[in-house]
């Protein structure tokens, strides 16, 4: 009976019981490349520059449309400095599609608003805007750190970068003591700190003179020394801040990773690495990192923009082939996380269909909120394919789903994707405290979902 069981019946295993001592040692040496990457990569900004460096490391050269493309070429399109679109050429011709896969580099943050710095009571301070789905009271007293351009009027653009290298000053937003917080905690939890709350302390030293607004001048004037800014310049300016946290190892087993931005650059560095790696592959593979998914992926550089659009159809232009044949052709991986389940919060999870972590890449049909709203549902065919796929190239992986029925929910790139014709599924990596200033991913389920993107890259 227990052959038949094991015949008739869907068992999940942890990972660590799938492979050999060989493969955990890839697994630590991706984990430590991917470390360094987030590191580095604190807005959309700096993954995509990061990514291009990285990218011209390997043979990636800028697409100019109308060049002549050949098997195995690597190009790639620079969508404004915050979207990056890259392709390795494939053997076959684009009239039989391509293999894609598209990630967003965007994260939740704070941005400061355009009329930002203000002085009260002898305290300076940045007003910020939050961008994403955030919970508001994780973004105080923890140190902050600011990173972003200021777009001057003659045309230059400044990069500020202030707090990332341990002797630069950090800043913070305060939050009431204990003692005086009675009516503060009869608040709900996303009362307690409002979003015009969420001001950063920046300086408190007063200029030596006898006008008004004394510590907002010697701010100002401890900027204008650094970066040659007054207060106006903040108008053009996208300045950020992000938590201060530097990416590490959690754990005494240093399994998993801790760190900001895990959403999605993880899935991002995955796909990223994965066409570095793919040699010479059947169809043409592209690799998306887009922006602007945590705020509804819209603007020039998020995935509902004509971006992706233009780059295929020069790519396709070259080939004399139409683009809308090769995107019914084309499939797409939706490299997106997904949330871990969490032993500490079962309540909102149905356990038999989370993901969880250390268990591989985790696939989602479908996401959407209640009756599977703002979702493509991928079909059963491609999960089907996934199956197959991953079967042969050794990727351990998961079926995944955001939570109980009714309890929640969220949406990823999938649908812009689909909308096209392209049939697209959510794949990626389980994340634990999703959104947070500090996020964690295990190290083994980052490693699969770059050898699940891999795979799909070299299939023939």
């Amino acid at each position: 009976m227990d052959d038949l069981r094991s015949k008739l019946f869907y068992e999940q295993k942890n990972g660590y019981d799938l492979i050999d001592t060989a493969v955990r040692l890839e697994v630590e040496r991706y984990a430590k490349e991917y470390m360094a990457f987030l590191n580095d990569s604190r807005t959309e900004r700096e993954a995509v520059e990061n990514a291009v460096r990285l990218a011209e490391e390997r043979g990636f050269v800028p697409f100019v449309p109308g060049m002549e493309l050949v098997p195995g070429m690597k190009v790639y399109k620079n969508n404004r400095g915050k979207a990056l679109l890259l392709a390795v050429i494939g053997k076959r011709s684009l009239s039989e599609g391509s293999v894609i896969a598209g990630a967003h580099v965007d994260s939740p943050r704070l941005d400061l608003k355009q009329v930002t710095m203000y002085e009260s009571d002898e305290m300076c301070y940045f007003k910020t805007h939050y961008y994403g789905g955030i919970k508001k009271y994780q973004w105080v007293t923890i140190p902050l750190e600011l990173h972003g351009v200021v777009a001057l009027k003659n045309g230059e653009v400044v990069k500020v970068t202030i707090g990332r290298e341990p002797d630069e000053p950090k800043f913070v937003i305060t939050d009431l003591l204990p003692h005086l917080a009675q009516d503060q905690m009869k608040k709900t939890m996303a009362e307690g700190i409002t979003g015009e709350g969420l001001n950063i302390l920046i300086g408190s030293t007063p200029y030596a003179d006898d006008g008004k607004d004394r510590v907002k001048l010697a701010v100002m004037s401890l900027l204008n020394d650094l970066y040659g800014i007054t207060e106006e310049d903040f108008l053009s300016a996208e300045l950020t801040a992000v938590p201060a946290f530097d990416v590490c190892e959690i754990g005494l087993d240093r399994s998993l990773i801790g760190g900001y931005g895990h959403d999605d650059r993880v899935c991002a560095y995955a796909e990223l690495k994965a066409i570095f790696d793919v040699e010479a592959p059947e169809k043409t593979c592209v690799c998306i990192l887009a922006d602007k998914e945590e705020t509804g992926s819209d603007g020039v550089t998020g995935m509902q923009s004509a971006a992706f659009d233009c780059f295929m159809e020069d790519l396709c232009a070259a080939q004399g082939v139409e683009v809308r044949r090769c995107l019914e052709k084309s499939f797409c991986l939706s490299a997106d996380v997904t949330n871990a389940f969490d032993p500490v919060y079962p309540e909102v999870s149905e356990k038999r269909s989370e993901s969880k972590v250390n268990y591989g890449m985790a696939i989602c049909k479908f996401t959407g909120a209640r009756g599977k709203s703002g979702t493509s549902d991928a079909s059963a065919e491609i999960v089907a394919y996934l199956r197959g796929l991953f079967e042969k190239a050794g990727v351990v992986w998961q079926m995944a789903e955001l939570g109980k029925v009714d309890q929640g929910g969220g949406g990823t790139i999938a649908k812009f994707m689909a909308n096209r014709n392209i049939d697209t599924i959510d794949a990626g990596v389980p994340v634990l405290s999703m959104h947070a200033p500090f996020e964690v991913v295990a190290k083994f389920d980052c490693y699969m979902t770059y050898k699940g993107v891999l795979a799909a890259y070299q299939d023939k």
